[in-house]
């Protein structure tokens, strides 16, 4: 992981437009290519950035771009030009005036996510019960690898069709983009063709269902006691 610190400013072009003035920001480059613009606030969540795939250029500032700058005591010396590999062209162009820090690391293999005991659960009694998501289901395998990590499961629907399934206690729209960058990666993979995604949860945000629909990928939410055995409809008086 490359680490940066620079003043900059930073311009987005794809589905929508966004303009980040020039100011210091923190720019983090990891070993998949992907590439986000932080402040120093929003805990997590960067101001702009390009998920993988992508690929990133850097070239010296042109003289007339130098001087384009709404901060009149920084000039422009480098512009690194990130351009995304989907359907729709997208760039994130980041207007560099000076590297305050530059540093990089190598994090080696990451283990991994430790699912909490429901979560990690929930996931078990889906692989066992695949019918769950439509009858004619059926496991593939639990935590399919990717290059980018294992995907919770890979099952087969009625059709023959594989449907990649990631499953939180919570979805959120985290969820959505980790589900949808396995999926940008497992349709590159001729043995398995075109893979659906489904996000399964207990619970599944407005805005996550929201993002994971207009990405095409379906939102199941479960019954973890109906799974476990100890919701019974029999029972029920209502």
């Amino acid at each position: 992981m490359r680490l940066v610190i620079a003043r900059c400013q930073v311009d987005y072009s794809g589905a929508l437009t966004a303009h980040l003035p020039m100011a210091n920001r923190l720019i983090m480059i990891k070993a998949d290519g992907s590439v986000s613009v932080h402040a120093d606030d929003r805990a997590y969540k960067p101001l702009n950035w390009m998920s993988a795939p992508c690929s990133m250029t850097v070239r010296a500032a042109e003289p007339d771009e130098a001087a384009v700058t709404e901060d009149l005591d920084a000039a422009i010396t480098e512009v690194w030009t990130v351009r995304g590999a989907g359907k729709e062209p997208s760039k994130l162009q980041i207007a560099i005036a000076e590297v305050l820090h530059d540093t990089e690391h190598e994090l080696g293999v990451d283990p991994g996510l430790q699912k909490d005991g429901v979560e990690a659960h929930l996931q078990a009694l889906l692989a066992e019960n695949p019918e769950t998501f439509g009858v004619g289901w059926s496991l593939v395998r639990r935590e399919y690898p990717t290059p980018i990590g294992p995907v919770d499961l890979l099952c087969k629907d009625a059709d023959g069709g594989y449907v990649a399934v990631e499953v939180k206690r919570r979805g959120e729209i985290d969820g959505v983009e980790q589900l949808t960058r396995y999926l940008e990666l497992m349709r590159r993979d001729p043995r398995l063709g075109r893979v659906h995604g489904v996000f399964a949860a207990q619970q599944i945000k407005p805005q996550a269902r929201v993002l994971a629909e207009d990405r095409g990928i379906s939102c199941v939410t479960v019954d973890y006691d109906a799974l476990r055995g100890l919701d019974h409809s029999e029972d029920r008086l209502f």
